[in-house]
């Protein structure tokens, strides 16, 4: 059952479609109790035994209890444990207990979920304004409580099936001659690859929509090059537009008004990738459809997939804040008679000034100056914040839905809000080559899922620090499960290609697999996006009444099949696994075998080397396996054998 409540006077985010009457709000809702003297605040004593799940791309563990979060995206790309804000903001959370009830705060700025932190035993949401939806949904599970949640917020994108495809990028790839070198040695390695990421350096002087015809010279050519390599280009798109006279889409958006404004009606500048940039206003319709329009400047010559990014959006610095920290140095100067050279040495720059430097990027008083047109009415940005990165990539979605109407278009994203998920999948943002970011990455998958988002994934091998070959391969292990694969990382860190290591026998092997495990796991995929399904889940969710599986936080449910326990620790021929029920464990033998033995209820420590691919399949089910192929187009399915329980049937769906 789902109840709507409404307090003051929303801002309609479209995040649910369902259609449904509000509910009288007098003093309480079934769950919780609700304050409006300062703003609005949602308070519910848990029980002990209480477990609470969502809120999405979140930071720490599947049952958020402990710790508190701030919906509020943010570009920050060292997600530490202590970090409260990451770059979606996704307002949904289960509470498992006695009770089984979803709460969607349907609210699209800044809002505090406290979680056991300030008091051990309570739950506490707050937000600034009492402008809100409130829906409730009560069920029988809390898997139950999350499919009625996917049920009124609309079917999950369905990306193509090439997008199950291993895909490598790198911050630094410049020209044509460096995709065609990543691609050789992919190809001449034999590992099974299907794409390949642009990222900034493709774009003349980083301006959306344009490619640097000196890197790459004829790029209709090269796109058509790469596709008969079995290659997909997929270049990323920022959410700043850059200020140049001469720039057709700059001088476009400035005739039309489409770019986001300051209180006098002046267009917001803020420096980013390309300098001194705007901001289309993604919450004004016509200035969506004029941003998404422009992705048939691509998509024209041979592009058919897109990530969108810095749409948060991030803000290096504006214009104000330089100003007041000029001001504040030159009042420094002038207090101390100073030469000015304040900025030579870290260790002298007074306090004041410091804080100015750090406040530059993402100031949250930058995201108060500049405003949107939302039907003729002045917005301020920092009240619809969340929604920024939502409607970017909404913009992208529809544009491609006429641009290319019989096409399935890739798309993802790395700033969201619940809506999005039907127009593009994300990924996690700039991760760290640690080790604990694998687990992340794991934990992350399921609170994903059940705010809608399917198609998702992290950047394999770590985006920031120097990595390790065995952290690429137990990272890679994990990946071979997740619907978005992709090896990428930053500029100015050590080289993370497959073929960059020895043995690359292993490599091949591991992206192997996840070729021969696409059959299952696209058709795992359809059928979750289909039915409001999850793909990834907690094995609470399966196993509700065993407290053990429930505290299991580093084991996920796939599909209705199959159960996965990646390795994420370093220097361990295996780890401890525990099986709610008789399980299948499947290894994926690095000689192209497969290891089958039947472990029962229990716990168990599995040996799992370096090159192997572990994975459990439920009893009574069974699993499609086909041979290993050097891209989606080459597997071949009369190769299909299937793996786990003699008698049992799998569907396979295109």
């Amino acid at each position: 059952m789902v109840e709507k409540y409404i307090f003051g006077s929303p801002f309609e985010t479209e995040a649910v479609t369902a259609c449904m009457e509000a509910v009288g709000f007098a003093g309480k809702v079934i769950c919780g109790e609700i304050s409006l003297e300062d703003g609005f605040c949602y308070s519910y004593q848990m029980d002990d035994a209480d477990v609470i799940y969502g809120l999405g791309e979140a930071n720490r563990g599947i049952n958020k209890r402990g710790y508190k979060y701030v919906s509020n995206c943010t570009d920050d790309p060292n997600h530490t444990e202590d970090k409260i804000s990451l770059y979606g903001a996704h307002n949904f959370l289960i509470i498992s207990g006695k009770r089984q009830v979803g709460l969607f705060f349907d609210y699209p700025a800044n809002m505090c979920f406290d979680i056991g932190y300030t008091r051990q035993d309570m739950l506490t949401v707050r937000c600034e304004r009492a402008d809100l939806y409130l829906y409730v949904i009560t069920g029988e599970s809390a898997y139950d409580v999350a499919k009625q949640f996917r049920k009124i917020i609309g079917k999950s994108y369905i990306a193509p099936k090439y997008a199950f495809g291993f895909g490598q990028s790198r911050w630094g790839y410049k020209t044509a001659e460096d995709i065609e070198t990543v691609v050789k040695r992919y190809r001449d390695n034999q590992i099974p690859i299907d794409m390949v990421y642009l990222d900034i350096d493709y774009m003349q002087d980083y301006k959306d929509f344009t490619v640097n015809a000196e890197r790459f010279p004829d790029f209709p050519q090269f796109v058509q090059k790469m596709k008969a390599e079995k290659i997909h280009l997929i270049p990323i798109i920022d959410a700043g537009v850059k200020i140049e006279d001469g720039y057709d889409i700059y001088e476009e958006g400035v005739e039309k008004g489409y770019f986001c404004k300051r209180e006098d009606d002046s267009d917001f500048v803020a420096a980013v990738w390309p300098g001194w940039t705007h901001f289309p206003d993604m919450l004004n319709p016509d200035a969506r459809a004029w941003f998404g329009g422009k992705y048939e400047r691509l998509t024209s010559l041979g592009i058919d997939g897109f990530w969108n990014d810095m749409n948060e959006p991030s803000i290096f610095y504006s214009e104000e804040g330089i100003k007041a920290l000029n001001q504040a140095i030159a009042d420094y100067v002038k207090d101390t008679e100073s030469d000015g050279d304040v900025m030579d040495n870290a260790n002298t720059v007074p306090g004041e000034v410091r804080w100015l430097m750090e406040q530059l990027q993402n100031n949250p008083e930058d995201y108060r100056r500049f405003y949107h047109n939302i039907n003729g009415k002045k917005v301020r940005h920092d009240y619809v914040h969340n929604l920024y990165g939502f409607n970017m990539t909404r913009a992208a979605g529809e544009a491609l839905q006429k641009i290319a109407p019989d096409r399935k278009m890739l798309l993802f994203s790395r700033s969201s809000y619940i809506g999005m998920h039907r127009y593009g999948g994300i990924w996690t943002g700039d991760n760290q080559s640690w080790w604990s970011h694998i687990l992340l990455n794991l934990k992350m998958m399921p609170s994903l899922n059940m705010c809608g988002f399917l198609y998702t994934g992290a950047d394999l091998g770590g985006f920031g620090s120097n990595t390790t070959r065995d952290l690429v391969l137990r990272w890679l292990a994990l990946g071979v499960f997740t619907p978005l694969m992709r090896n990428h990382t930053a500029i100015g860190t050590r080289e993370q290609e497959c073929y960059q290591f020895e043995h690359i026998e292993d490599f091949r092997h591991v992206v192997g697999v996840r070729y021969r495990l696409i059959p299952y796991l696209y058709s795992a995929y359809i059928k979750a996006a289909e039915n409001d399904d999850l793909y990834f889940r907690p094995l609470g969710f399966d196993y509700p009444d065993d407290r053990r599986a429930v505290e299991t936080e580093d084991q996920l449910m796939l599909g209705n099949e199959a159960m996965i326990a990646p390795v994420y620790t370093q220097n361990v021929s295996g780890r401890t696994v525990y099986l709610p029920e008789e399980m299948k464990f499947v290894k994926f033998m690095p000689d192209g075998s497969i290891y089958e033995e039947t472990l029962s209820q229990g716990t168990h420590y599995v040996e799992i080397k370096l090159n192997e691919v572990p994975l459990f399949i439920r009893k009574g089910k069974c699993i499609p396996v086909v041979d290993a192929a050097e891209n989606v187009d080459a597997i071949d399915l009369s190769t299909v054998r299937y793996l786990g329980y003699d008698g049992a049937a799998y569907e396979i769906v295109e």
